[in-house]
């Protein structure tokens, strides 16, 4: 989907407000037995069927606004964000419930609450038992999508783009049908869009951008202050956790995301852009049981160029590019930190900063970031931030370049260190529109810092979610500037369940992410998912635990009755070598019995 890729459609015109776009917000969902009609709730003679036997879609037509027969269920819903077609017919994605969550520079938006994938299956009945296995894996598939956290959009404008490029943008864009002037980088649906766009529907097309979305409002010295906090998910390497890790060959790296904070105060807007994502290198690191697997760099001739890749698209977009490496320097991400900054010295326009978070911020303290603000001041202020007078709409500062920030994960240590850079944006940028003083800064104002703080705590959490499936560590640095018990106990419980989503679920989740993006197509002619993986993990797992735990009993219990006789003190030992062959057994083999992808390779 490129912004350029067609011109407007005529049946879009009735929905360009003024010389803005605007879509329907409100639809009516007719199902019926041979097909659903959606229509404007507004506009009742706008909108489209879609035949439940093959899919097809179709303009409305007479017979569809004013249908002969009742439909056996009428509903309404906020949207359609796509198609996707499996091995025995179509699946409608819609949104079903929705939440206004603040505005992006004046236009409302909303967080996706609920979605639902309507079949258009009928071919399934004439299916052979292979093929219906198959469309079952991937309708549970979609079922995992239909739970994507994170998702926004507006029926007003595109998010996806930041201030400083809308900007720039040529006059009318703003009349163009919104998928076309979103960025589609960010745009997580856009593989679903295409049935779509193809019959025209431009009124009906909704970009989702997977990220977080958050406002504060703020009182500074009696002046009003909008703050918002919008982070844009790449979906080139999207991916979880432990199945995406570092770059591919084209140099995308995983968990990419652009955060920008916007300020708008009195006569004047502001925005301030980061980066993060993965160690643009060609790395693993496959789950095996272990609570921390090890780390593998990819011996690939390659990596020069991925490096390369990646680092020239990021500054043809951004301008001067810093890369802050937050990775500890020693075990495996020490490997991991000294082969990046050796591929850093062959890049001698990008500036490359190594800085050892867990080394300097031990012990919870945060001030220590200080440091790396030292080490990067000067390029930091120079790169600065975008500014634009809102009366008239000259630009009065303009951002030149991007730090691009990253731990292992680009989650807990990266969201503290990019709350900490925001924060000194932010004062910068709060003394040049004048609401502080030259000697004032924004962190003495605590109430409002409290909200800056929040705002960023709650970001870190939704991004993680959408990588991990679990919330930020970390997180009470960012809220607080400290660690407290409760956050201890908390980042425990989230750890725990990374460990457990890594090995037991993330493997679904992948293929998932893998169907839905567009990186794996079914057809007819594809090879079964079941063909692509051979060894069922999941099946042996449950035999691997109930030996185990088993044994334990047994060797428990026969432990209690050891001291009657020699032969219960036999049956100890032989129940407790059994249990710990089991365990040794699992242990050499972990990779087998965790959850892994069937669709898609790591690169």
């Amino acid at each position: 989907m490129e912004a350029s890729s067609s011109s407007p459609s005529s049946s879009s015109v009735t929905v360009a407000t003024g010389d803005r776009f605007r879509l329907h917000d409100r639809l009516e969902l007719l199902e019926f037995a041979d097909k659903y009609v959606v229509k404007s709730f507004e506009s009742p003679n706008r909108g489209f069927s879609i035949s439940r036997e093959d899919g097809d879609i179709q303009p409305l037509d007479g017979a569809d606004v004013d249908p002969p027969v009742r439909p056996y269920r009428t509903s309404t819903i906020y949207g359609v964000a796509g198609t996707i077609r499996l091995v025995a017919g179509t699946y409608i994605l819609v949104i079903t419930s929705q939440k206004e969550v603040g505005e992006f520079l004046g236009f409302p938006v909303f967080r996706v609450m609920s979605m639902q994938f309507l079949p258009c299956n009928e071919a399934l009945k004439f299916s052979t038992s292979e093929e219906k296995r198959d469309e079952a894996y991937f309708m549970n598939l979609l079922r995992i999508v239909e739970s994507t956290p994170g998702l926004y959009y507006s029926y007003d404008t595109d998010i996806t783009l930041n201030l400083q490029r809308r900007c720039k943008l040529s006059d009318g864009w703003m009349a163009k049908p919104i998928w076309k002037q979103a960025d589609p980088r960010f745009v997580w649906n856009r593989n679903l869009l295409e049935d779509l766009i193809e019959a025209k529907l431009d009124e009906f097309v909704i970009p989702l951008l997977q990220g977080s979305f958050g406002v504060a409002e703020l009182k500074l010295k009696d002046t009003p202050v909008t703050l918002t906090l919008i982070s844009r998910r790449c979906t080139r390497r999207l991916g979880t956790r432990m199945w995406r890790r570092g770059a591919n060959l084209q140099g995308d790296t995983a968990n990419s995301i652009e955060t920008e904070q916007l300020l708008e105060t009195e006569g004047f807007r502001s925005s301030f852009l980061q980066f993060r994502g993965s160690v643009p290198l060609l790395w693993e690191q496959i789950v095996d049981l272990s609570y921390k697997p090890r780390l593998r760099i990819i011996d690939n001739e390659q990596t020069p160029k991925v490096v390369e890749r990646h680092f020239l698209d990021l500054s043809q977009r951004y301008g001067d590019v810093v890369a802050v490496d937050l990775t500890d320097k020693h075990g495996d991400e020490g490997l991991l930190s000294a082969a990046y900054a050796n591929e850093m010295k062959t890049l001698p326009s990008v500036r490359y900063c190594s800085f050892d978070f867990h080394h300097f911020c031990s012990n919870s303290n945060f001030d220590k970031l200080q440091i790396l603000y030292d080490q990067v001041s000067e390029d930091f202020e120079k790169q600065g931030y975008f500014l634009v007078d809102d009366a008239d709409g000259e630009i009065l500062e303009e951002q030149k370049g991007i730090i691009r920030s990253n731990c292992i994960d680009c989650l807990d240590r990266t969201n503290v260190t990019q709350s900490f850079l925001a924060q000194k944006s932010l004062t910068i940028q709060l003394r040049r529109v004048g609401v502080l003083g030259p000697d004032e800064s924004f962190t003495n104002f605590s109430k409002e810092y409290g909200k800056f703080r929040t705002l960023w705590a709650e970001q870190g959490d939704e991004i993680s979610l959408g990588y991990a499936g679990t919330h930020a560590l970390k997180g009470d640095l960012v809220r607080y500037g400290k660690q407290t018990l409760g956050g201890m106990i908390k980042d425990g419980m989230s750890a725990l369940s990374r460990y457990y989503l890594n090995n037991f679920q993330d493997g679904v989740r992948q293929d998932a992410l893998d169907l839905i993006s567009g990186r794996y197509s079914v057809s007819r002619q594809s090879p079964s998912p079941f063909r692509l993986n051979g060894f069922e993990s999941l099946s042996y797992l449950p035999v691997a635990s109930a030996l185990l735990i088993g044994g334990l009993t047994v060797t428990s219990f026969t432990l209690q009755q050891a001291g009657r006789n020699a032969q219960q003190y036999l049956s100890t030992v032989l129940w407790a070598g059994v249990t710990a062959g089991v365990m040794a057994a699992v242990k050499a083999n972990g990779r087998q019995f965790c959850s892994r992808p069937r669709l898609c390779g790591l690169l």
